[in-house]
């Protein structure tokens, strides 16, 4: 083949050394699994805002908690967090009210800790493969520099035999190790702004949740009071 020919991305693959092959499928494999993270997470917290923002207008317009409580309770797999949440905390909230030895702290603390405890399995499902995104970002160069770096030793023990080395002859070699890093940051780029970027809008939800809670809790206290 031609130099031309050799410096083709294909051919570059089709002629790279066995580990680099094997790093540049690695990265391959790890990028198209970013990727289906990325839309999937994307989807996941556009859902997840849209329901948080459905419920706090159904809660602030003033209807009746008992009414918001018995909805949740019909469509619980439907529903989305901050309804989770609401329903945990107003069902522990009924069940101690129920008890009329209980106490008014003992209800809202009751309440919160209903809320508290739906709120962290919300907040996992909401953070679940931000991990992978991130190892991605922050792992993905540095295999493949491996693999460049492997794919130069490869390059230059071939020329070992060789009396007069020419930039034909290094060129391909170089070309074909380099293949990995440009791989790696194809599989790390996409990974580290989508991590950001979700990570910033859950953090966003977290501080609308925790406001509902405190601010439910408030409510509730009122409502103890006057049973």
């Amino acid at each position: 083949m031609t130099v031309t020919q050799d410096l083709d991305f294909w051919s570059l693959v089709v002629h790279a050394s066995i580990v680099v092959k094997i790093v540049l499928a690695l990265l391959l494999a790890v990028s198209f699994i970013s990727w289906v993270y990325i839309f999937r997470k994307g989807f996941g917290i556009r859902l997840a805002r849209a329901q948080t923002e459905q419920f706090e207008r159904e809660f602030w317009s003033g209807n009746d908690l008992n009414a918001l409580y018995q909805g949740a309770v019909a469509h619980r797999h439907s529903i989305g967090s901050l309804e989770r949440i609401f329903e945990a905390g107003f069902r522990e909230f009924s069940k101690l009210r129920g008890q009329r030895a209980t106490e008014a702290s003992v209800m809202v603390d009751g309440a919160r800790r209903a809320m508290r405890a739906t709120y962290q399995r919300e907040m996992d499902l909401l953070e679940r493969h931000l991990a992978f995104l991130a190892s991605t970002g922050s792992v993905s160069p540095y295999v493949g520099l491996f693999g460049t770096v492997w794919g130069i030793m490869h390059a230059f023990r071939s020329l070992a035999n060789v009396q007069q080395a020419t930039l034909a002859q290094v060129a391909p070699g170089i070309a074909e190790a380099l293949v990995a890093t440009a791989i790696g940051l194809f599989a790390a780029i996409p990974a580290v702004v989508a991590y950001n970027r979700y990570a910033h809008d859950i953090d966003r939800l977290a501080i609308r949740f925790e406001s509902f809670m405190e601010e439910f809790s408030n409510i509730l206290q009122r409502q103890s009071a006057v049973r």
